[in-house]
């Protein structure tokens, strides 16, 4: 899809989404936290992640209490994340340098944020829109491959969807962006049998367009809603 297409059809597709969308779960609001689980959050379901993130806010409370906390009770407190003994060290270094050189108080600008450790865009980005209100759009995976699905997006790369977004989604619907694809990527466009069959986004689709005479489309399409 072009991106004057894209534009064109954008609030009709987007109107969709959001339809087929549940509310999005928030475990924290406040900056520091939302820092945290979001780092938590790669390659980790959400619920893992977010029992993991109000295990540790339970036990440390704040920025100050985190920074003077022992690595081994972090690591065994978010075993069950992806990656925890890496994790574990991260969240405690990111947590000292909030203390030592920022008094505590996350900082409300993606370089600034970016120069934390193990601190990417998405991640920033995340705290900037969900937690600050500073219009930002995260590309996490459900993001990036509804992207792709539907043709906003051709490549790989996040940080190159990302731009393409910008170019295509209105400022005044960047907040709430991420929440809401990821909700749709969950629930209806899923990685593996997007329920394409309940989808409203069909007509502007590339990816249904590519696909909806492949072998077994028809039976997937006739399989029980919740059965997806």
């Amino acid at each position: 899809m072009n991106l004057a297409r894209s534009r064109a059809t954008f609030d009709a597709v987007y109107g969709e989404i959001r339809r087929l969308s549940p509310d999005h779960h928030f475990e924290f609001h406040d900056p520091f936290w939302v820092l945290i689980t979001t780092m938590l959050s790669h390659r980790t379901k959400d619920e893992v992640t977010d029992a993991a993130a109000r295990a540790l806010h339970d036990r440390y409370r704040t920025c100050e209490g985190l920074a003077d906390a022992d690595y081994s009770d972090v690591s065994r407190i978010i075993s069950k994340v992806g990656f925890y003994t890496k994790k574990a060290g991260r969240v405690i270094e990111v947590s000292r340098i909030l203390r030592d050189r920022y008094h505590c108080r996350v900082p409300e600008t993606i370089q600034e944020l970016m120069e934390f450790p193990g601190v990417g865009r998405k991640t920033a980005n995340v705290v900037l829109a969900d937690s600050m209100g500073i219009p930002a759009i995260a590309v996490d995976t459900h993001v990036q491959r509804i992207s792709r699905r539907i043709g906003w997006s051709i490549s790989d790369d996040p940080a190159v969807t990302e731009s393409r977004l910008y170019k295509i989604v209105p400022r005044d619907s960047w907040l709430g962006f991420n929440p809401i694809l990821v909700e749709f990527g969950k629930n209806i466009c899923k990685p593996i049998n997007p329920r394409c069959g309940v989808c409203g986004v069909r007509p502007y689709c590339d990816y249904f367009r590519k696909n909806r005479n492949r072998p077994g489309n028809a039976k997937r399409k006739a399989a029980p809603r919740d059965g997806n």
